[in-house]
């Protein structure tokens, strides 16, 4: 059986170049409904120059994918180190209950960009480490893996060159009381390659020690790469800046004062990178929530809504039952992360009501019911093989794959365990080859694949019933069955990993 892995990106890109130049014209189907009569859509010529009827054989992709799981669902890492990127996210230098709800979005983007990032073999390093004790409890709930910090990075020889610059300048003016000078950036936007898409309005900066903190971090980080992390790369001092992007993940509030700091950081200190790109997050808006919601007190109102649902859905108190208490907080933290991921990280995001539903499509809590699912019903083909009425699972090479004919079947292969690799790259992409500085980013693809691999699950497994009676003459299709929702489980962990989200294996 072929083990190598088929790429759709791949596939399409060989389909379209063997028709010669000119505008791609093979495209991967997507839609349930059109699956059933095309699974790339092409000029009939053209695919029946590349597949004699025209068709492509079912049985085969099914062997050749399902044969190979792994390959699919673990993401490809590169043979030698990949560029190296710093994501900056200056929320995270808040406490939690003066985080606002676009700051926390902001954080969410940043941590599922790092993971998405790394999966592909990108160097990534994550500022500021966090020094309130709060904050890091507060993201150990949410599931965040960011660094932690017991002090700030030296600012001395910042201040310094503040001090000199302020002193030539003979700036005796009075300033605020906490303020070291007041330092001019304009010639920095007015100078071409710096100033690409900044405010005409970034003039004046107010250097406080707060800013310099932040900027000796981010000057640290940049030189000096955590030894033993990243081979070929760890450890080397004063390194070349211009080899590394750094990303700063900002909600719309911060942009400004963040256009400051970066032209600030590149008036004092030559090495400074020049690749500094802003992925500006919009702003959040809680359509039912009364004033204004912190992250905290938003998290506690994700938590009690979950728990009523759960109570509603089961009956007693799980909120009460310690059994529960993980449980509970996987799904809280599901809810948040889709509502915050789910929309393109630029655009406005607006909250849903008050109200938490198991039975919807579209959030989280219904991702992870359909992963619990999955686990239930491989527990329960577990147990019918402990009890001698299921032969254990066979080699894969013996099964027979002409065997899976439902449509569902197909969609579920086609659209969710096939392209997942192509997915996590494409979350991976950052749009940082043009002017300014305004980034783009895919965040939001991994949500809205999970979402529609739980939807085509869910209609899959309501419909056929995969353990069929324990009749040998069935058993074959059963265990096709069983390998296709084993790679689906494998692709859904896989997303759900991309979020910080653990499998449930109940609810």
């Amino acid at each position: 059986m072929a083990t190598g892995r088929l790429g759709v990106g791949e596939t399409l890109g060989a389909l379209n170049a063997a028709l010669g130049p000119g505008d791609p014209v093979w495209f991967k189907e997507t839609h349930a409904r059109h699956l059933r009569e095309r699974d790339f859509l092409a000029p009939r010529r053209a695919l029946q120059a590349r597949l004699g009827e025209g068709q492509l054989q079912r049985p085969a992709v099914f062997e050749r994918v399902l044969g190979a799981v792994a390959s699919y669902a673990t993401p490809g890492r590169r043979a030698s180190p990949g560029p190296r990127v710093l994501l900056h996210c200056p929320a995270l230098r808040r406490s939690p209950g003066a985080l606002h709800l676009s700051q926390l979005r902001a954080v969410v983007v940043a941590d599922h960009l790092a993971r998405a990032l790394r999966s592909q073999g990108v160097c990534v390093r994550l500022v500021p480490a966090v020094q309130d004790p709060h904050m890091s409890t507060f993201l150990q709930k949410l599931r965040v893996n960011w660094p932690t910090a017991s002090q700030s990075a030296s600012a001395e020889t910042l201040r310094n060159l503040v001090l000199a610059k302020l002193t030539s300048a003979h700036d005796q003016e009075t300033l605020p009381p906490g303020v070291l000078g007041r330092l001019g950036l304009k010639e920095l936007v007015e100078e071409q390659g710096h100033g690409a898409g900044y405010d005409p309005n970034v003039d004046k900066c107010l250097v406080t020690e707060d800013l310099l903190s932040a900027l000796a971090e981010l000057q640290e980080a940049v030189r000096h790469w955590p030894e033993g992390t990243y081979p070929g790369l760890a450890g080397a001092p004063n390194s070349d800046a211009d080899s590394c992007m750094v990303v700063h993940l900002v909600s719309c509030e911060e942009e400004f004062r963040q256009q400051k700091l970066d032209l600030l950081w590149w008036k004092l200190d030559d090495q400074a990178p020049r690749r500094q790109k802003h992925l500006v997050c919009g702003p959040v808006k809680a359509a039912a929530a009364p004033g204004t919601l912190s992250a905290l007190e938003y998290y506690e109102l994700r938590h009690a809504q979950v728990c009523t649902a759960s109570a509603l859905k089961h009956g007693g108190s799980p909120a009460q039952d310690p059994a529960w208490t993980e449980t509970l907080e996987v799904l809280t933290v599901a809810t948040i992360k889709f509502e915050m991921l789910s929309t393109a990280p630029q655009g406005q995001l607006v909250l849903g009501d008050s109200s938490i539903s198991t039975k919807g499509t579209k959030s989280g809590v219904f991702v992870m019911y359909n992963c619990a699912r999955l686990a239930t019903l491989f527990e329960g083909y577990e147990r019918n093989v402990e009890q001698g009425l299921y032969p254990a699972f066979p080699a894969v090479e013996s099964l027979d794959f002409s065997l899976l004919r439902d449509e569902g079947e197909w969609l579920l292969l086609f659209n969710s365990v096939l392209p997942f690799p192509d997915l996590l790259s494409q979350t991976a992409g950052l749009a940082c080859a043009g002017p300014g500085r305004h980034i783009g980013a895919r965040t939001e693809t991994v949500c809205k694949f999970l979402v529609q691999l739980s939807m085509d699950f869910s209609s899959y497994y309501n419909r056929v019933h995969v353990l069929g009676e324990p009749r040998p003459h069935l058993f074959g299709q059963m265990f096709a069955r069983l390998q296709l929702l084993r790679a689906v489980r494998e692709v859904l962990h896989a997303g759900l990993a991309m979020l910080g989200l653990p499998p449930l294996s109940h609810v």
